[in-house]
């Protein structure tokens, strides 16, 4: 007869108890390479735009004005241009990047 699923895992656990060995291989003992940072990027940047475009879409179907007046107030915040370039730096470089990174693994 055939064993549980129960004692397959008692076995499994024991056997791995004594040999010492770790659970999986863990991120710590990768040696962090260029194509893995730029893989992990491009999956945060995805995501990063994802939830940004759904959230955009989302305010223009709920909110009760039209954009040129949230741009306006925006405008008038008079916010400085550090602030400024930083927030279109924000918006530009995660499409940017996904986008280039995109077409370089095409390529």
């Amino acid at each position: 007869m055939g064993t549980t699923a129960k004692e397959e895992m008692a076995r499994f656990w024991e056997k791995n108890t004594k040999s010492n060995r770790p659970l999986s291989p863990h991120i710590t003992i990768y040696k962090w390479s260029l194509p893995m940072a730029m893989s992990i990027t491009h999956r945060g940047t995805g995501v990063a735009l994802s939830l940004g475009v759904s959230l955009f879409s989302l305010a223009a179907l709920l909110l009760p004005e039209q954009f040129p007046h949230y741009l306006a107030m925006v405008k008038s915040l008079s916010l400085g241009p550090t602030l400024i370039y930083s927030a279109k730096f924000a918006l530009a470089f995660p499409f940017s990047y996904h986008t280039w990174n995109g077409v370089r693994h095409l390529v």
